[in-house]
């Protein structure tokens, strides 16, 4: 059975998230927290508790074994995108983009695959 869990407007761009979400696709839960755990970058963190959240979620609303859940499938898409200015020389401006991110996880089951 396949539970979803969204991490919505994480103020980070998503080309820097997608780095972080490939490298726990597919693993087994226990394992990608460890390594979301040890990793240096922001984007992990968000990763982390989305993760988490989606176990949570197997476990309390499916009685679903928190050992034997895979990350089926993760992915990171764009959300809004504040604009700003930057001042610069002779009194001109250029665009500053704060971009930001959706991560949404499904996993599944492994005894179900």
């Amino acid at each position: 059975m396949e539970v979803v869990a969204h991490a919505r407007n994480v103020r980070i761009a998503p080309r820097k998230v997608r780095l972080i979400v490939d490298a726990v696709r597919g693993k087994p839960v226990e394992r990608a927290l460890a390594l979301l755990s040890l990793m240096p970058q922001k984007a992990a963190r968000d990763v982390y508790k989305a993760v988490s959240s989606a176990a949570a979620n197997a476990e309390n609303n499916y009685s679903l074994d928190r050992g034997s859940l895979v990350i089926s499938r993760i992915w990171a898409n764009e959300a809004r995108t504040l604009k700003r200015w930057r001042p610069r020389g002779h009194g001109r401006v250029s665009p500053l983009l704060s971009r930001s991110s959706h991560v949404t996880v499904i996993v599944d089951d492994q005894e179900a695959r």
